[in-house]
């Protein structure tokens, strides 16, 4: 079915089972350079999913340079734990591949005992917070050294590649961009100058491995940075990579410091695909394409289009590590999803915690979290088809338990489908698509449009029962909640009402301001419609950009705290934030709500009141746990578990990750 992406491919001298490729992503599980078993347990999972290319990493070549990044090939010591991964990975059908990392100008000084962080030149930089000390020519040779010392330890390790990180803006980027390289030196002002520090790298690293062992470089399809380099630049740096020796060439989005998406769910599928091909074009050796290439069906369709040789899976792995093995036995439609929500990824990375995912509860736990098959199967009976009772219902079922499902609503999937609703949030309902598909697979009885009462669990008599009932809106104190003009966030990203020229939202944390996107959001032009109008240049571009994010309603949010979104995720919330922007959203913080009677919302903010007249007003105050049944069934000698909402109200992570655990522990 899927002819090109299970095709083997030869890269220098070694051939690959197939095109998927696993990347060199930061996982955090240890702090003291070395692997571990929970990165050895991690890599053995995907490796065991059918993965061509495990790429462990990012691994740094020296102290200063290695920054927030905690494993390194610096020193001869670590090689002994490199090679216990090698051997694993190998053993699985997989080739283990290493990424050699120096962060240079974006290493925050307090990862480095306080120290300096060194760049190119001396530029100021907001991502770290700091200005680097400008590299002497000793540093640069230093550092060279250091990534060819470390290509020469991964040999000795085992890994049969070594990927050179030349994207992200990374130190790498850093000397090829005019922006941050100002250097008057051979190593600065013209192309052939910037190029000659990555240059030499690989020349150095293609010498200590030898004309047989793989040489790649993740690098960057344009840096999206105004400025730096772009795309129209890169096929130039990308001959110079291939002349130097390089054997395949990784091509990513841009910079973190970027203000355009590169992982998020804002970033269309397989967006960035475009780029590899840009790079494709201008080599002859293979390409690889990277961010949001989620389905077998994508990865298939760049592959045959001619856009890249090989697809990167990076966070889709963690997601499900079995997805190539999935999509060779023709059971695509039973992988679990990466939303590319970057909450259990890239939002705990950012908090300085182990990557896990929100959606795959094994994910970072492969040694402790396994599903083991009963001796003893239960009767178990689950209230509620929401993400919670889902997963608990499916583990409990791969256990070999006898489960069912009880469900009041017409369909199971619970909130997820409001958390959809707002624009760019649809990549959620992935979760029920595949749910739906794993409980038909499981032949999981599901009762929809069923109260579940005292008197049904009697009936039903299960050996174990778990609650999953979720939670309602919270209403908050204010005067007027119960006027026809008053709707709850639930209501409208539920039923999509139409709300009027003027609408306030009161709560500005991640639900209110997800309402927001999405009252602004409506009567703005489609993608289609945006599509023909550029094609057609039916209007000037300035027009079409205000159709684009001026729709039928004009919305104001009220939070009572300093500032919005204080729980939305910190490596999404700027992009929540500049959306809201470019709507025309306005936030007013420090704006306690007394009363929005009649639509006449009155605020306190800095001890002076105000008022302002809305057609409608939406309560995004938070919601509360639907607790009516776990107090009444501890008088039926039942033993029961709750979970998901009902418990707390929290995010999917909490939902997902506690079905998981209850159901395992049956």
């Amino acid at each position: 079915m899927y002819t090109h992406l299970f095709s083997p491919i030869t890269i220098n001298t070694r051939q690959i089972r197939n095109r998927i490729a696993y990347p060199s992503l930061g996982l955090l599980y240890s702090y003291d350079t070395k692997l571990n078993d929970k990165y050895y347990h991690f890599f053995d999972e995907i490796a065991r999913g059918g993965a061509g290319i495990v790429t462990v990493g990012p691994v740094g070549v020296d102290f200063i340079g290695a920054g927030f990044v905690p494993l390194s090939l610096a020193r001869d010591e670590a090689i002994d734990s490199f090679a216990k991964a090698t051997k694993m990975i190998r053993s699985r059908g997989a080739s283990p591949w290493i990424q050699l990392f120096h962060g240079g100008a974006y290493t925050h000084p307090f990862l480095i005992n306080n120290d300096t962080p060194m760049a190119p030149s001396a530029v100021f930089l907001k991502y770290s917070k700091t200005t680097p000390r400008e590299m002497t020519l000793e540093d640069i040779q230093g550092v060279q050294e250091g990534f060819a010392q470390a290509a020469a330890r991964a040999v000795e390790a085992g890994f049969e590649g070594v990927e050179i990180i030349g994207s992200a803006g990374y130190l790498i980027t850093q000397f090829l961009s005019p922006l941050k390289n100002l250097r008057q030196d051979e190593y600065g002002g013209s192309f052939e100058n910037r190029v000659r520090f990555p240059r030499q790298i690989i020349e150095m690293v293609r010498d200590r491995v030898g004309p047989d062992f793989p040489i790649g470089v993740r690098m960057a399809g344009n840096d999206f940075v105004p400025g730096s380099t772009r795309d129209d630049q890169m096929p130039e740096i990308a001959r110079v990579y291939e002349k130097a020796g390089v054997d395949v060439l990784n091509v990513t989005g841009g910079w973190h410091e970027s203000k355009i998406p590169q992982l998020p769910m804002e970033l269309p599928r397989s967006g960035f695909s475009f780029l590899a091909m840009n790079i494709k074009q201008a080599v002859s050796i293979p390409v690889m394409a990277s961010n949001r290439i989620t389905t077998p069906d994508q990865a298939e369709k760049i592959l045959a289009d001619g856009q890249a040789d090989m697809v990167n899976l990076g966070r889709v792995l963690i997601a499900d590590p079995f997805w190539p093995a999935k999509a060779k036995a023709g059971r695509a439609e039973e992988i679990r999803p990466c939303v590319a929500c970057s909450q259990g990824c890239t939002d705990e990375l950012f908090n300085g915690r182990p990557v896990s995912c929100i959606g795959n509860a094994r994910a970072g736990f492969e040694g402790e979290r396994k599903i083991i098959k009963t001796t003893h199967p239960k009767n178990v009976m689950i209230v509620g088809a929401g993400l919670a009772g889902l997963e608990a219902a499916i583990t409990a079922k791969q256990a070999g338990h006898r489960v069912e499902i009880y469900e009041k609503e017409g369909d199971i999937g619970g909130q997820i489908r409001i958390a959809a609703a707002p624009p760019h949030k649809q990549e959620l309902l992935e979760f029920i698509r595949y749910y739906r598909v794993m409980v038909e697979k499981y032949e999981i009885p599901i009762h929809l449009n069923t109260h579940v009462d005292l008197e049904l669990i009697k009936k039903v008599n299960p050996d174990h029962l778990i609650i999953a009932q979720g939670a309602a809106p919270l209403i908050p104190p204010i005067d007027g909640t119960n006027d026809k003009s008053v709707r709850s966030s639930w209501e409208v990203l539920r039923e999509n009402p139409c709300l009027g020229k003027k609408v306030a939202i009161i709560g500005g944390g991640a639900v209110g301001l997800e309402t927001a996107l999405f009252a602004a959001h409506k009567g703005t032009l489609s993608p289609e419609m945006l599509h023909f109008l550029i094609t057609y240049d039916a209007l000037e571009m300035e027009r079409i950009r205000q159709y684009m994010f001026k729709g039928s309603s004009r919305v104001t949010v009220f939070e009572m705290l300093e500032k919005a979104g204080q729980d939305v995720g910190k490596s999404t919330k700027w992009i929540l934030m500049n959306n809201l922007a470019r709507y025309g959203v306005v936030i007013n913080t420090g704006s306690k709500v007394v009363s929005i009677k009649d639509g006449l919302v009155t605020y306190e903010r800095d001890k002076e009141r105000f008022q302002d007249k809305f057609d409608t007003v939406v309560l995004a105050s938070g919601s509360k746990p639907v607790q009516t049944l776990e107090g009444r069934v501890k008088e039926l000698d039942i033993p029961f578990s709750v979970i998901g909402d009902c418990v707390q109200p929290g995010k999917i992570n909490d939902a997902v990750h506690g079905g998981f655990l209850a159901a395992a522990s049956l």
